[in-house]
């Protein structure tokens, strides 16, 4: 940090994340605008920076600490761009001026709309912001902004002026490590309580041009490297600073061989050390290889929690719309199968509302994804439209029909509990396309829901993949028996899809995302897992076993499916007591006529084992872990299980026993 000087120029910076589990990420994007600053300004001792604000915080308490400086930089996004407009009107009107410079992905590349409806903002800055930033402080003293480029602004008599981006930095050393630099140790030892997140960059760049996406679609170039040195540094620096866990900002991580060392480097740095504890990767799309060999020495190492593939659509015509037809579906589909014969969990995301889906493409992609042998999670996004991205562009939403609405950020398992001064984020929802008109829509998100809740929340996952295993059913056709069929007879099921139709119809209308529960630990929680919790704490639960094995033995005898009798029943039986509950006072033997477990495990697995009959008793384990409350029990199983779909006791805990093995 700059020694403070009579002549210093003040400088805040601000990039507001929000806290995961009272955890915070330390600002990186402000941190390299520090950084390049203090190495390459003529006379970097002109500059005195504060100390960055990194997280949500009262307006008033944001203004407090940033009204001394003459410069105010802020970097934004989707989650972040109300708090910073409402701390950036609240010190111009103080201090008429101060400098207000916005910068990041969420400053429209046509920004006049931008600038004239937030005249506060003195310069927008578009693309990489290190260098800008720096020509920015440098012509402050004049406010002479002719010579910069990337800027965009409002001249004094009123005209619109837009600069032009600068080339791309091509060498990528001349930007410093905000950690190496320094940069963030007085804010450590300003905030010694705080458990700090990293955002780790090893490259810049992204070949592919996806639409929705306001990285590739925005710079679709070649990737440009921070060299290997400074990054191992990094891991080390880390490491010393005991840092659990790193997101690491690259699009495609396994592009590059040298992404595997970068691996080994961290793998390293945990067996030394014993931190980082996880690396979290966006793995590259086509490089099949490197991503699976990247993914596997994580998870041998315990540095990942599970692989995310980021299949988007399965349909031809979508992803030719979206600009993702050149990437191979049989690089997720060969990944999938790889990671489930090495026992590595993946989760797999899709995303509803794109254009050219319709409901038929979206279901049937659904059932691939889970013929492929995705029993896990798929994470169901709704699409949302960024303004930098290309489907941002009012010609493409026209072309395609696209409907949005406004809609509240809600984090998934957020609080209820907001402070008064909370300021509300905002996005885009796309609600339906000419493709997927608005009941459409709604049907869709509604079969998610319902296929989230029976198979990737597990509640009914056993008799689900027995019935397509067994009799060769394809996976859409089980979902849509309980999402589309008659449901008058089986009125717990009925009211499950009129659940998840309604809100649907609500987030359609612009409500919320998530579910507002204030009975259980009142917060926002998935449709799906809300309805599970009130199957449970209402009592419902054993009757929706008996609702979905009847109706699931109906529609087998309807497509003349024959299973051995009662196989089915054991299935179920099975499924149900492997629910965990609270207030359990006893382990369960459960005594069966088939080898469903380890057929089920077999099929999790990728390597179907025979289904085979013979007596065997299993030992489920209740009691090593007893939630004693409700609310516990929400927390731990349904909360912390989310993205595992962890509701099952596991493997480890059902042990098959042999009859006479007592």
């Amino acid at each position: 940090m700059a020694e403070s000087g009579s002549g210093a120029c003040r400088v805040g910076l601000v990039q507001v994340n929000n806290s995961f589990s009272g955890q915070n990420y330390l600002p990186y994007s402000v941190g390299l605008l520090q950084a390049y600053v203090q190495r390459h300004a003529p006379a970097a001792a002109r500059y005195e920076f504060l100390l960055p604000l990194y997280k949500r915080v009262p307006v008033e308490e944001a203004v407090r600490h940033l009204r001394s400086a003459e410069i105010v930089g802020f970097s934004v996004y989707v989650w972040n761009i109300e708090i910073s407009l409402a701390i950036a009107r609240r010190l111009k009107a103080l201090r008429p001026d101060l400098l207000i410079v916005f910068g990041g992905p969420h400053v429209p590349d046509r920004a006049e709309a931008f600038l004239r409806r937030h005249p506060f903002i003195d310069l927008a800055c578009h693309g990489e912001g290190e260098a800008t930033f720096l020509q920015v402080l440098e012509h402050f003293p004049e406010r002479a902004w002719e010579a910069v480029p990337s800027l965009s602004y409002l001249a004094a008599d009123g005209a619109f002026v837009h600069h032009p981006k600068a080339a791309r930095l091509r060498d990528l050393s001349v930007i410093p490590s905000p950690y190496l630099a320094g940069v963030f140790d007085p804010l450590m030892r300003a905030c010694p309580e705080e458990r700090w997140l990293i955002l780790w960059e090893t490259n810049r760049g992204c070949p592919f041009s996806c639409t929705f996406c306001d990285w590739g679609s925005s710079i679709a170039s070649k990737v440009f490297q921070f060299d290997l040195p400074r990054l191992s540094a990094e891991i080390d620096w880390f490491a010393a600073r005991k840092i659990e866990f790193i997101f690491c900002c690259d699009a495609n991580f396994g592009i590059l061989p040298r992404d595997l060392d970068l691996v080994k480097l961290a793998v390293a740095a945990k067996q030394e050390h014993g931190y980082p504890q996880a690396l979290s990767v966006q793995n590259t799309k086509n490089a099949t290889e490197r991503a699976y060999q990247a993914q596997k020495m994580l998870a041998d190492a315990g540095l990942n929690k599970g692989v995310t593939l980021s299949l988007q659509s399965t349909d031809a015509a979508t992803l030719k719309a979206v600009k993702r037809d050149n990437i191979s579906l049989k690089t997720y589909e060969e990944l999938q199968r790889r990671f489930a014969r090495d026992r590595i969990e993946t989760y797999s995301d899709m995303i509803l509302g794109m254009p050219e889906e319709t409901y038929e493409s979206f279901v049937n992609g659904i059932s691939q994804v889970v013929e492929n042998g995705q029993h896990n999670r798929i994470q169901f996004n709704n699409l949302a439209v960024l303004p930098n991205a290309e489907m941002g562009d009012p010609a493409y939403q026209q072309k395609y029909g696209m409907v949005l609405k406004t809609s509240k950020i809600i984090n998934i398992h957020g609080s209820l509990l907001t402070a008064e001064d909370e300021v509300q984020e905002y996005q885009e929802l796309v609600i339906a396309t000419h493709s997927m008109p608005p009941a459409q829509w709604a049907r869709t998100r509604a079969f998610c829901w319902m296929v989230a809740f029976l198979h990737f929340d597990k509640i009914f996952q056993i008799p689900l993949i027995l019935a397509h295993e067994e009799c060769g059913i394809e996976y859409r056709r089980l979902f849509e028996a309980f999402s589309e069929g008659d449901l008058s007879d089986y009125p717990i099921l009925r009211e499950t899809m009129e659940f998840f139709h309604a809100k649907a119809l609500d987030i359609q209308n612009g409500g919320e995302e998530y579910c507002r529960s204030e009975r259980w630990l009142n917060i926002y929680w998935p449709a799906d897992e809300l309805r599970f919790i009130l199957l449970c704490t209402e009592g419902k639960l054993d009757r929706f076993y008996e609702e979905a094995e009847r109706l699931l033995t109906r529609f087998l005898a309807a497509q003349g499916a024959v299973l051995p009798a009662d196989l089915l029943p054991q299935a179920v039986l099975l499924n149900r007591s492997l629910v965990k509950l609270p207030f359990q006072t006893e382990d369960l033997n459960l005594e069966l006529d088939f080898s469903i477990w380890d057929y089920y495990r077999s099929v999790l697995e990728g390597e179907k084992a025979p289904l085979t009959r013979g007596r065997s008793v299993h030992h489920i384990d209740r009691t090593s872990r007893v939630h004693r409350t409700w609310e516990e029990w929400c927390e731990q199983v349904v909360w912390y299980g989310n993205k595992k779909g962890a509701y099952l006791y596991s493997s480890q805990e059902v042990v098959p026993e042999l009859e006479g093995h007592y």
